[in-house]
This record gives C-alpha cells, structure tokens and sequence, in this order.
C-alpha cells in the first residue's frame, strides 16, 4: 500500500502547534493512562540511584519526577512551552529544558538513560530522534521507549481508528501527513529503530493494563480534548461526519461497558537496548 508522502517539518510543525494547546486536558486524560507505563519503562532503562537521566517529551514531568523518586538525577525536556510550564508548576524541584528531541541540546555521552514515554509517535523523523538519543547516553547507558500497541489490543486509543473507518471519514488535508501511527506496533519495527541507533541487547516486550473510565462522554471528550492526529482527523470533518463517527464510537464502546462506566483494555510497546561499551 502506498502512503501520502511526508513533509516531516510540516508535521513537527503540526505537532508542535498541537501540543501548545493541550496541556491541561492532555495532563486530565492521558497522564492517568500513561502514567501506567512509567515504571516499567525506567526499569527497562536500569534508572537507580545515581543515574544521570534524560526524559525526553516530558510533557506534563511525570516520568522525570518518578525518576527522581528512584534518586536518580533527571532533567526533562519537551517542544511544548505549555507542557514546560505545567511540568514546573507540577514539579518545581525539578529541571525542565526546552528542545526538540530530533536535535538535542546536549553534548556527547552525558546521560546513564534516556527515556521516552510516547514520544516516537510524535516525531516527523523517529529515526533521527533515536540516534539523538543514542548520541547523548554514556557508553553503556540504557533507552527505553513506550508506543501504543496496535489498535486491536489499545482500545482506548484504537476505538477512534475503528470509527473513522466505519464512518468512511477521509484525513482532512489541513493535517499534514505523518509516519504511520502503529508502525512501532509491530516488534521487529520497533527493534530495528534501535538497532538502527546503534544499540546493542534490544528487547521488546508488552505491557497490557485496564482503565476505568466513568462514561462515553468522558471517554469521548476527554481522548479528543488532549489528543493531536486523532483530533484533527475527526474534528476536522463536517459535522454530519463527526456524527457518524460518533455513533461508530457509541456502538464500539459498548462491548466494554460495565454498570457504571467502562473497563478500557490499554496496550502498550516497551522497546529497551544499550549503547555499546
């Protein structure tokens, strides 16, 4: 199958702008969900005590302030100016830094692990991103990555694919197309990102959870409200269209419906390696 050619600035562009407006609702929405994802994903980056870490897309600074937790030295960065603010007023001890992680401002060889959790979706080029990454850790130092698994088994993101296709909704051309969302999905995809970066012992593995949600208009407003590609897809649509795709979601969510609210399966991609010695 053929795919829309990608401007990867115009996307990074299109990212960018998104997530200097969604902070609040993102940190309301999705922080619960992937803060689910946090610890294992530094234990797969071996951060103790000690460990010199990189959060790269902070967002909201909860996997920076974990890490801090552990007694590790942690410094998060993110593109997003509002996200900043939000992770310093949530954690003001900490140190937060502005910067893209597809040109990272630091030098060679500084961090014992660098961690990004749902970061590689979000990034015109994951493969620049990646060597970034692989280029500021310490010999030895470990990466760890979290993806969204594929839509099948990550309902709470893989319902809204399931609408959109049932609706028949087309990408509207004002959303500038992207690297395909679940590429990372898939282990050897993944795998090879790393590998590609130059790390050595890369090993995928699953993380699967359930998340209550209180209803379908929570789940509805709350995922679009702090979301990016997904919102653009279908909030960009007529409003007829909108409505199909909103009945499409009703009629999916209800296989996950319990007495008073919904269990929602999550699925996520861990991808871990180390920089040789």
């Amino acid at each position: 199958m053929s795919h829309a050619p990608i401007d990867e600035d115009a996307f990074n562009r299109f990212e960018h702008a998104g997530w200097e407006k969604v902070a609040d609702p993102y940190h309301r929405f999705w922080a619960p969900v992937t803060g689910r994802v946090i610890d294992p994903l530094l234990d797969d980056a071996g951060v103790a005590a000690g460990s010199r870490v990189l959060d790269v897309a902070t967002g909201p600074g909860h996997v920076a302030a974990r890490a801090a937790d552990r007694s590790a030295s942690v410094t998060g960065l993110d593109i997003a100016h509002q996200m900043l603010a939000l992770a310093s007023t949530l954690h003001p001890s900490l140190e937060f830094r502005h910067g893209s992680v597809e040109e990272l401002p630091f030098p060679d060889a500084v961090f014992d692990a660098v961690v990004g959790n749902f970061v590689i979706l979000h990034v015109g080029r994951p493969d620049r991103a990646v060597a970034e990454c692989a280029r500021v850790l310490k010999p030895g130092g470990r990466l760890a990555f979290s993806v969204w698994d594929v839509p099948e088994k990550a309902r709470i993101l893989g319902i809204f694919v399931d609408a959109v296709q049932l609706a028949g909704a087309t990408p509207p051309a004002s959303v500038p197309p992207g690297p395909p969302f679940f590429r990372f999905a898939e282990d050897r995809e993944f795998s090879e990102l790393l590998k590609g970066a130059g790390l050595s012992g890369v090993g995928v593995r699953r993380v699967a959870f359930t998340h209550r949600l209180s209803g379908a208009d929570a789940w509805w407003h709350g995922a679009l409200d702090g979301a990016i590609r997904t919102t653009a897809l279908i909030r960009s649509q007529t409003p007829e269209m909108q409505a199909r795709i909103r009945s499409a979601f009703d009629s999916r969510a209800h296989a996950y419906a319990t007495g008073d609210g919904f269990e929602v399966p999550v699925s996520v991609k861990l991808a871990s390696g180390r920089k040789r010695e």
